[in-house]
């Protein structure tokens, strides 16, 4: 299952996260998994909350200033010809602030333009997310890989230790071999034992994504041997353009770019102007009163800030191909060892492997009438088991970068006819 196929099955479910969580199925699939995690994680639902904070933002940045309304009491409470109240002047007066530079769509944009990086971000972090569970999940593959590889080396330890009882009673055989077939049994269970402990760890680490501090489910599916064919690297790059990482650092620009405008709206100064009516006692009259004032200097204070702004907007472009860089180095990097890793599983499992089960059973056969001793038998187990061993390890490193070619592009990376090897 895709990242993207992913990310579209979390957007669907996440409204959902305050309903009652289900019960996980004995055999867990990804698909399970995924929706566990968008049903309960947290960060899907933080998303939400810093969406009401820059809904607010936006509301408070489409404001105007407040008008203010105010009273001015003079020429009381004096001497001689100011004593009492014959002489005293009342003004009430409406006041305000007259913006000029276009201040408020600028502050308006920048709130706009800071709401709208808010969905590039979500998609990075959502796809953040579903690799990581795809990575646990994967680990929990691997260790019942490596469990199964373990029990089949037992089983033929445990065959080797019965010859070598036979043999060492016929006397045909010192008791060194017997011995060493127990060591080399021991040796396997322990691999055994430590790979159900990894698997245990595992599974405790996967179900922590939905908060869970057991594991429910009783196994996973899945098989981390079958590995598609990958699309071709260039159809892959073409995809870089596209990523939400770039998406974000566009929606970063436009921040910027709106940042400007209200640093470059700053040099021009705002009007403060009031009017009003004054009461005069003495002659029982009525007279209308204003006044405005203008701060100097603006300009040259707003000049710093709009060279820190126009510096800031200017190094996009060199984060954007910087940025470019390392998503397509890191896509290449990963292209090629999902490549390499894919080669090697398959040549393992189509000549190695076949070619060490016949030599084992031969070995066997012969070890079993005396023509090679137990070394021999032996090292040939151990190869096999090495080999399969080998095989696993590639598979799990083809399967991590695949999820992270699914992280950077957002999309399948899988080519259109599919083979496995």
């Amino acid at each position: 299952m895709s990242l993207r196929l992913m990310a579209l099955a979390i957007l669907a479910m996440a409204p959902c996260a305050f309903a009652q969580t289900p019960s996980l199925p004995a055999v867990l699939t990804l698909d399970d998994a995924i929706g566990r995690v968008a049903l309960t994680h947290p960060d899907l639902r933080l998303v939400q909350s810093r969406r009401q904070v820059l809904d607010a933002d936006l509301q408070a940045a489409g404001l105007r200033p407040p008008l203010s309304v105010g009273a001015d009491v003079s020429n009381v409470l004096g001497t001689g010809s100011y004593s009492g109240a014959r002489r005293a002047e009342l003004t009430v007066t409406l006041a305000s602030v007259l913006e000029r530079g276009g201040k408020l769509d600028a502050r308006r944009t920048l709130a706009q333009a800071n709401l709208d990086t808010l969905a590039p971000q979500r998609e990075i972090l959502r796809l953040d997310l579903l690799a990581e569970t795809a990575r646990r999940y994967l680990a929990v593959t691997g260790t019942l890989r490596q469990r199964e590889i373990a029990e089949e080396d037992i089983a033929q330890r445990r065959r080797a230790v019965a010859a070598a009882q036979r043999r060492l009673e016929a006397g045909a055989s010192p008791e060194s071999s017997l011995l060493t077939a127990q060591a080399a049994l021991a040796q396997a269970e322990l691999d055994r034992d430590r790979a159900i402990q990894a698997e245990q760890s595992a599974r405790i680490q996967l179900a922590a994504l939905w908060n869970d501090r057991e594991a429910t489910f009783a196994t996973v599916s899945g098989d981390p041997l079958t590995l598609p064919a990958l699309a071709d690297f260039r159809q892959l790059a073409e995809l870089i353009e596209r990523t939400p990482e770039l998406a974000a650092l566009a929606g970063d620009a436009r921040v910027r770019e709106a940042q400007l405008s209200l640093a470059r709206s700053d040099a021009k100064a705002n009007v403060q102007w009031q009017v009003g009516v004054r009461s005069l006692s003495e002659t029982d009259d009525v007279a209308l009163v204003g006044g405005f004032s203008m701060p100097l200097g603006t300009a040259t204070r707003a000049a710093p800030d709009i060279r820190a702004a126009e510096a800031r907007l200017a190094a996009t472009p060199v984060e954007r191909t910087a940025m470019m860089i390392r998503l397509s180095s890191t896509l290449a990097a990963a292209h090629g060892t999902y490549s390499t890793a894919r080669l090697e599983v398959g040549r393992l499992g189509a000549e190695v492997l076949p070619a060490l089960a016949r030599a084992e059973r031969a070995a066997d056969q012969a070890w079993q009438r005396g023509a090679i001793s137990y070394l021999e038998w032996s090292q040939l187990q151990s190869q096999r088991v090495q080999a399969r061993s080998r095989q696993l390890s590639a598979a799990l490193q083809a399967q991590n970068a695949l999820i992270e070619i699914q992280r950077l592009t957002g999309q399948s990376a899988l080519a259109d006819v599919t083979t496995t090897p």
